[in-house]
């Protein structure tokens, strides 16, 4: 019962998208002016927690991890969130500032976002991804997901099929 409604919650979504996409792309200068309502639907939440929890990470300046947030009860903390965006009262956190090093010795610096504020980041590109999706050209492939930024060079590169040595 538990896994049939993770997998009509995902089909929700993914048909919730796919419309979203259609419309987008069938009338471009069609504008979506409302779409946060949407942000708060159950279905989209518990897809946007299902994916930062597949991602996995820290959690942000209030400490909380995802495991947490499992011994809190997920549903619970998703009902507060919809709540909060549905009343207007949800604000973000600051963000944890991390540094990691790089390679020449400095070091670039993270901002690591709470738990429930990457909820809710998820939540908004689930729901707005399908509309600037569809505005993309077939040859835009950087920051696009399941894109490969190389692939536009694939048809164009020929690899020799032979090595010669000059000597």
């Amino acid at each position: 019962m538990i896994a049939e409604k993770a997998i009509n919650t995902h089909e929700k979504v993914r048909d919730f998208q796919n419309r979203l996409y259609l419309t987008a792309k069938a009338d471009r200068k069609r504008r979506f002016y409302a779409l946060y309502d949407k942000i708060y639907r159950n279905d989209i939440l518990k897809e946007a927690w299902k994916r930062v929890k597949q991602n996995g990470g820290t959690g942000g300046i209030d400490k909380v991890s995802i495991g947490d947030v499992k011994t809190y009860g997920e549903e619970k903390l998703l009902g507060e969130i919809a709540e909060e965006l549905r009343t207007g009262k949800y604000r973000c956190k600051p963000v944890r500032r991390s540094y990691i090093p790089k390679p020449d010795g400095k070091k670039r610096a993270l901002g690591i976002p709470t738990i429930k504020d990457r909820i809710v980041q998820m939540a908004a590109k689930i729901v707005i991804e399908p509309v600037f999706e569809a505005d993309f050209q077939p040859c835009s492939y950087g920051f696009r997901p399941n894109e490969v930024l190389n692939k536009q060079w694939t048809g164009y590169l020929k690899l020799p099929t032979k090595v010669v040595h000059y000597g």
